[in-house]
């Protein structure tokens, strides 16, 4: 997914929080108790648009894009949507579409779901657990499905010029610490991770990026490794010979892919229990004569 793309995502879901932000105004640009220390990155008509206004956006969107924000390309995106959000609210204010009946039907359903998701999001993860005895009975009888070939882990930084790539590379040979760099300078969305891509074979990467980071030392950099994303620059941060990975290695893989159907059950049985406790009654009303359909008329033709 590139980065235009990304962007457009990190911009649909900021609408959600822009119904929010009409409900409180004051709460989204006007709030002085957790503004306090925050900075000020912009100002819209006077209104201040401040770190924790966009701290706040970015722990909204998609955690699959929430990396995007730690991009200067990501941040400058989302700053200009924030400053067009508060100018769209400032007009709407102005014109009295801020209130008025549909707003105040559409804000009551929101939060309606937003109490709702709230509430089945604490019930369930913190009930939906996998002890390790489940977890180690998966691994034993699915050992097949951890033999894997020669692996590494390895962290990059992207950029789209030669030169700047030239300029990171010289500042790393000179002591400074990689993840800050690939955070300050990576437009890839690893870049909030340090750069960090974790741990991936043969075929997972373009080839230009593959090559180079197999024939890494671990703890090893890179040159300017040239591919149709940019410019990296890799480090290698482990290595693992191709076999069957240990119980230890797959204990965090088992648990993601268990994980799902485990919430659904915990959710099943919670709707049981909420079930048992409450007096419910299915009222369906028995259809209108006038709703019946009316028996198609005979056919002329038919004998």
């Amino acid at each position: 997914m590139n980065t235009r793309t990304i962007v457009k995502l990190m911009i649909t879901a900021l609408g959600l929080s822009a119904l929010v932000a009409c409900q409180n105004k004051s709460t989204s640009t006007d709030s002085t108790t957790d503004k306090k220390d925050a900075t000020v990155l912009a100002t819209v008509n006077g209104s201040a648009i401040t770190s924790v206004d966009f701290d706040r956006e970015v722990k909204a969107l998609p955690e699959y894009i929430r990396g995007m924000a730690d991009t200067p390309q990501g941040k400058k995106e989302l700053i200009d949507t924030l400053v067009m959000r508060e100018l769209i609210l400032q007009q709407a204010a102005k014109e009295g579409l801020d209130k008025g009946k549909e707003i105040d039907e559409k804000l009551a359903e929101l939060k309606k779901r937003i109490v709702v998701d709230t509430y089945l999001k604490k019930k369930v993860e913190t009930d939906a657990k996998i002890s390790d005895e489940e977890l180690k009975k998966f691994y034993d009888q699915n050992l097949d499905k951890f033999k894997s070939g020669e692996q590494v882990k390895a962290s990059h930084i992207l950029v789209k010029g030669e030169q700047e790539a030239k300029d990171i590379l010289a500042q790393l040979k000179g002591g400074a610490v990689f993840e800050e760099l690939a955070k300050a300078k990576s437009v890839d969305t690893s870049a909030s991770k340090g750069g960090d891509l974790g741990w991936f074979g043969k075929g997972n990467m373009v080839p230009a990026f593959e090559k180079a980071a197999f024939s890494l030392k671990e703890g090893e950099l890179s040159g300017i490794v040239k591919s149709e994303f940019g410019f990296h620059i890799i480090k290698l941060t482990g290595k693992r010979p191709a076999g069957t990975r240990s119980f230890d290695e797959a204990k965090e893989q088992i648990k993601a892919a268990l994980m799902p159907s485990k919430q659904q059950q915990i959710f099943m049985q919670l709707k049981e229990d909420l079930k048992k406790g409450a007096k419910i009654e299915l009222k369906e009303a028995a259809p209108a004569d006038a709703q019946q359909t009316p028996a198609a008329p005979a056919n002329p033709e038919k004998k």
